[in-house]
């Protein structure tokens, strides 16, 4: 397969993943329905509460192994990967675009859809920043990424997506790996579990940088 091929596939993913995040799918509301769902709630004292709240919920979301399965029935993506890890990617990314939206950003902007993406890296966030020539200090905060111009941003989109994809082959090895049937939902439930906890971290650290 071409670098072309590599890239188009790299680009395709992104933007399947950010829409299904931006639109909804199935039972999954949108990323704005999400995060209006936080805001109207007046039992918070802030939005650093209402995003704790948030990614706690998320996550138990993908902890729940059927849940996933289920999701995964209705995920469609341009480019084949695991259904499971693509339902697991789409409820990420619509955490990571709630939060961005209570923290006042428009998540239909490809700056923040770029942000959105990035913060299911996790602690790769950095590096893939740095991998794109962006030299970032040792918080990732959305004034420091403000400031990189747009044009990057398409490399650091190809970056992510290669990043993912990746990710999708080493998934892949990991469930062909688990030979227990009785224990391999516990097991898949607990790395989606903590693979979303990071991206809420990274997406706090990204959005609401205080």
């Amino acid at each position: 397969m071409s670098k072309d091929d590599d890239e188009s596939k790299a680009e395709k993913l992104i933007k399947g993943i950010t829409d299904l995040a931006i639109n909804g799918v199935g039972p999954l509301s949108s990323s704005h329905m999400l995060a209006q769902e936080y805001l109207i709630d007046k039992s918070y004292e802030s939005n650093s509460d209402r995003i704790s709240s948030l990614i706690n919920w998320e996550t138990s979301k993908n902890f729940t192994t059927g849940f996933i399965t289920g999701l995964g029935g209705l995920i469609t993506l341009p480019v084949a990967i695991p259904s499971a890890l693509g339902a697991s990617w789409a409820i990420q990314a619509r955490m990571v675009g709630a939060i961005a939206e209570i923290c006042g950003n428009d998540i239909k902007e490809d700056r923040v859809r770029t942000l959105m993406i990035l913060a299911i890296c996790g602690d790769s966030a950095k590096e893939i920043l740095k991998q794109a020539g962006v030299q970032v200090g040792r918080k990732l905060t959305q004034k420091t990424i403000e400031k990189i111009p747009g044009k990057v941003f398409i490399e650091i989109n190809k970056k992510v997506g290669f990043r993912l994809l990746t990710k999708a082959g080493e998934k892949g090895v990991f469930n062909a790996m688990k030979a227990v049937p009785l224990v391999s939902g516990l097991v898949g439930g607990v790395f989606d579990a903590v693979t979303c906890q990071a991206t809420g971290a990274a997406a706090r650290k990204i959005f609401h940088s205080e």
